[in-house]
């Protein structure tokens, strides 16, 4: 039966021919049998050929909508002009009505529908009924239109809703692309956030090690031990890198799993202490203070305020020379974190902190704004007035809601 049908759903035209040669043989049948019995005008052959023409209407109604209307008025005025009585064969205009007004041309709709309510008053002014009186005839004009004028309106309601669904599948349609543009932006933009973490971790790590392999270097003949202590400073500090790193590049493969494969939480607050005393062993002299009552703050906030810290104190580290100092400033608000981290190196220029360090190949300021800007911060950075460099953050508590 589905497969019946299908098919009939894909050759309308076929069903709509059957149900022509269906009416024809109605219709053929009423004129031959009771023309004459029942006092029909007009001859056979007329109401033949009528009836062959309203039955071509009905099998190409969906075919061809509007000219199957002209072509049933045209019938239609035929009768009047020949004389010939309704027939079956005339249930053809209530199919070409209801056809063009649910698929056929505005135009057509509106001419279907006012040929409607004339085509009942018309025939029984045309082919009044015996032995009825004047408020009969009009009785029976308004009871044929009625059949009429709902054929319109269920077609009109048909147009109507295949106009709505049609509407709610561009709809779908639409927003499944907008889903898509959407996801092409959230991919886009890890990629940016594992872009920036990955240029913390690297930028941070390695500057530390090689400050520790300089100095390892520089005292490996005179001081062993002190050597041995940067030796293994750059040791841990390349686990860490490399651990970090994993994690970072575990996001990017999706639906794999290795082996062992544990990544390490995202750093928070509370290890910008670990940041700092390895910053002091690495040579570089950090004063780090903690201001107000410490309390959890959302995860975003706290990889951003970590990430500042670990950014400034690197780029102190590749600009401020050889007896620059830092100091970090922990700030807990009502309603927000304070960051405040300055250096009394020589520094660089500001635009050189813009693009990311002198060779201008990392994030630098403009990963710090982007950081700051998506948990809705500010950020205020520049040159020191006697000398070094500055950066404020206000990171905002309202992301955790």
């Amino acid at each position: 039966m589905q497969r019946l049908y299908d098919f009939l759903r894909r050759h309308p035209t076929w069903v709509d021919a059957f149900w022509a040669v269906v009416l024809f043989g109605m219709s053929g049948l009423s004129v031959v049998t009771f023309d004459g019995v029942r006092g029909h005008h007009g001859s056979v052959a007329a109401g033949m050929a009528v009836s062959v023409t309203l039955c071509v209407v009905v099998a190409l109604r969906r075919r061809f909508p509007e000219p199957m209307l002209l072509l049933a008025l045209g019938t239609g005025l035929a009768q009047l002009v020949l004389d010939v009585e309704t027939t079956t064969a005339d249930f053809a205009m209530l199919v070409i009505t209801y056809t063009v007004a649910a698929i056929g041309a505005r135009w057509s709709s509106r001419l279907a529908l006012g040929v409607s309510l004339c085509a009942a008053t018309v025939a029984q002014i045309r082919w009044p009924t015996d032995h009825s009186s004047f408020a009969g005839q009009i009785a029976i004009a308004v009871f044929q239109t009625v059949p009429f004028a709902l054929a319109w309106v269920l077609g009109d309601s048909m147009r109507t809703r295949r106009a709505y669904f049609a509407q709610l599948e561009e709809r779908a349609a639409r927003l499944e692309k907008e889903r898509e543009a959407q996801s092409k932006v959230a991919v886009a933009a890890e990629r940016a956030r594992i872009a920036r973490e990955l240029h913390d971790v690297v930028a941070h790590n390695v500057s530390v090690m090689v400050v520790q392999a300089d100095g390892a270097a520089y005292v490996m003949d005179t001081a062993p031990a002190q050597a041995k202590v940067a030796l293994e400073t750059i040791s841990s500090t390349g686990r860490q890198a490399l651990a970090e790193m994993r994690r970072l590049l575990g996001v990017l493969r999706t639906g794999e799993h290795q082996e062992g494969g544990e990544y390490v939480p995202q750093p928070d607050v509370e290890q910008i202490d670990d940041l700092v005393e390895q910053c002091r062993s690495s040579g570089l002299p950090v004063d780090f203070k903690v201001e107000g009552t410490p309390r959890p703050l959302p995860s975003g906030v706290e990889l951003t305020a970590y990430r500042i810290v670990q950014e400034a104190l690197t780029n102190t580290r590749k600009h401020g020379g050889p007896n620059a100092g830092a100091s970090v400033r922990l700030v807990y608000f009502d309603d927000g974190l304070g960051l405040l981290v300055e250096d009394d190196g020589k520094g660089a220029p500001h635009e050189l902190y813009e693009e990311g360090g002198v060779d201008g190949q990392g994030h630098g300021l403009i990963g710090m704004r982007e950081r700051v800007g998506m948990v809705g911060g500010t950020l205020d950075a520049g040159p020191r007035p006697g000398g070094g460099f500055r950066i404020s953050a206000l990171l905002p508590l309202k992301t955790a809601h």
